[in-house]
C-alpha cells in the first residue's frame, strides 16, 4: 500500500517503519536533521519487541512532492493537524484514506474543515515512543497498538483490509466497533500527562504517593462524568481499569505532553486539559482538578508558543 507517515516522531517512525519493513511503498515527512540523517542512514528503531531498521528510505520535507497515497497516516502535535489537512488537499484522490492518530477528541473533525469527509477516517494508538537522535526511534514502553475505524463506526470493506496490512506489518489493529468510546477512553487516561507536567514528575512517582494517585483518579472521575454528559459510552469501571493500566507502566517513563512542557516547547494543552474544561464549560459539569492543571500550565504555554512564533 502507498503510504504517507506525516509526522516521524515515536509514532509515525514506528508505524511507519514496520510497514516499510513489511514492504509497503512508505514515504516520511521529516524536517532538518532528522531528515538528513534518514536521508543518509536509514531510520534505525529501538524497541522493546524487537530493534529493526528501514534502509533506503523515501523522505522528505515537502507534502506537495508527494504522489497520490492511498493512505496518509497523520502522527504530529494536535495543534498542527489543521494546517496538514490544508496541505494533503492537493495531492489525495477519492481513494485515498487520511487516518489521525493524535491525542485528543478533535482530530478527524477538524480534518473534515479541509477534506471531504469520505476521506476521513477515525483513530488512536497506544505506544510510548520518541525520538532519541536524529533518525533513531525509541519505543519504550506499551504494545504498539493502532484502533481506528470509519466516523461512524461502520464496518467497511477498506478499514477490515487495513486491519489486516497493520496486523501483517507486526503490530496490533482493531477495527472499531464504537471509535468515539475509544477515542475517549484514551482521552481520559492522557489527561493525566498535565498532572505529570505541574508536578514534575513521572509516572512512577505520581501513582506512589497517595495525594497525587488521589489527584489522579480525581481528574479521571471528572472526564469519566463529562463523557456520560456528553452520551459517550464508557464502561462504569474505566477510572479503575485505566489506573491499573498506568500501574503497568516504566517508573521512570512521562508523556510526550510532559516533556514539552518540562523542555518549555508547545505541548498539547489545549488538544487535553484544555478540551475537558471547555467542553466541560458547555455541559455544566465541574471539573476542577483539570481546570487546576490546565491554568496551571496555560501561562507556560502561551510562553513556549510565543518563542516559536
Amino acid at each position: 500500500m502507498k503510504t504517507l507517515i506525516v509526522g516521524t516522531g515515536g509514532v509515525g517512525g514506528y508505524f511507519g517503519g514496520r510497514l516499510a519493513v513489511a514492504g509497503h511503498d512508505v514515504t516520511f515527512i521529516a524536517r532538518g536533521a532528522h531528515k538528513e540523517a534518514i536521508e543518509k542512514k536509514g531510520l534505525q528503531v529501538k524497541s522493546i519487541n524487537g530493534d529493526f531498521s528501514v534502509e533506503q528510505v523515501k523522505v522528505t520535507d515537502k507534502i506537495s512532492e508527494v504522489e497520490t497515497p492511498e493512505l496518509v497516516i497523520i502522527a504530529v502535535k494536535a495543534w498542527q493537524v489543521k494546517d496538514i489537512a490544508r496541505q494533503l488537499k492537493p495531492i489525495i484522490d477519492e481513494k485515498t484514506m487520511v487516518l489521525p492518530l493524535q491525542n485528543g477528541v478533535l482530530a478527524s473533525d477538524e480534518i473534515k474543515e479541509f477534506l471531504p469527509a469520505k476521506n476521513v477516517l477515525s483513530g488512536l494508538c497506544r505506544i510510548i515512543s520518541k525520538i532519541d537522535a536524529p533518525g533513531k526511534i525509541n519505543h519504550l514502553a506499551v504494545d504498539p497498538t493502532i484502533v481506528f475505524g470509519e466516523c461512524d463506526s461502520s464496518q467497511t470493506q477498506r478499514v477490515l483490509n487495513l486491519q489486516k496490512i497493520f496486523e501483517e506489518a507486526g503490530f496490533k489493529a482493531r477495527v472499531s466497533k464504537d471509535i468515539q468510546a475509544d477515542l475517549w477512553r484514551k482521552f481520559l487516561a492522557i489527561c493525566v500527562s498535565g498532572l505529570l507536567g505541574v508536578t514534575r514528575s513521572t509516572y512512577g512517582e505520581v501513582r506512589e504517593q497517595k495525594e497525587t494517585r488521589q489527584m489522579m483518579r480525581n481528574l479521571f472521575e471528572e472526564i469519566a462524568m463529562l463523557a456520560k454528559a456528553l452520551k459517550i459510552n464508557l464502561e462504569p469501571d474505566l477510572v479503575d481499569k485505566t489506573i491499573a493500566f498506568i500501574d503497568t507502566f516504566p517508573y521512570n517513563s512521562t508523556s510526550s505532553l510532559t516533556r514539552d512542557v518540562w523542555e518549555g516547547k508547545p505541548s498539547e494543552l489545549e488538544y487535553q486539559n484544555g478540551t475537558v474544561v471547555k467542553l466541560a464549560e458547555k455541559a455544566g459539569v465541574d471539573v476542577p482538578v483539570n481546570r487546576f492543571v490546565y491554568y496551571s500550565l496555560l501561562l507556560m504555554e502561551k510562553r513556549a508558543r510565543k518563542k516559536t512564533n
